[in-house]
């Protein structure tokens, strides 16, 4: 929990969310906007699920601008590397591949957790956009390789031979 969130604050948040596919956009992203303006100005958390939810609902471009706001004072680790992600996702999509994987790149290098695979996957997408298929192959392979109830090593071997062919 972050701080000047409360736990009932977060489960109508999650509720929201659990929402979401039965709500039209628009009003989505109206009960976002009301539930993050109970935060106050400028709080990370509330720029971080604005974005989310714009991001979500296909505006992307007024995505940005918030994830940036949010991660710039500091958003809280349960939340941070999610927007890290989404971030780079959306620059993606608005055709800055470049942008994406430097942040993947970066936040790959900053810690390691549950959302490791998503993150590879991600950097897969933009390096594909930069052109460099083989390394997102690799990626895409490499992360895959512990999932596999067989085969995990010589997976986990091909996917660095892509990049490094014999």
């Amino acid at each position: 929990m972050t701080p000047n969130t409360t736990p009932e604050w977060e489960q109508r948040c999650t509720a929201l969310w659990d929402a979401f596919e039965e709500v039209d956009a628009a009003q989505f992203r109206s009960r976002m906007a009301a539930l993050a303006a109970e935060l106050p100005p400028d709080h990370p958390v509330a720029a971080y699920e604005l974005a989310s939810a714009h991001d979500a609902t296909d505006l992307g471009e007024d995505a940005v601008p918030l994830y940036r706001r949010a991660l710039d004072p500091g958003l809280p680790d349960d939340r941070r590397r999610q927007a890290v992600i989404q971030l780079a996702s959306t620059l993606r999509t608005l055709g800055q591949p470049e942008a994406a994987a430097d942040l993947l790149l970066a936040e790959r290098d900053r810690t390691s957790d549950h959302l490791d695979d998503a993150l590879t996957a991600f950097l897969a997408l933009a390096l594909i956009d930069l052109g460099r298929e083989r390394e997102a192959a690799a990626l895409a392979l490499g992360a895959l390789a512990p999932h596999l109830p067989a085969y995990r090593i010589s997976v986990a071997r091909y996917a660095d031979a892509v990049i490094e062919p014999a």
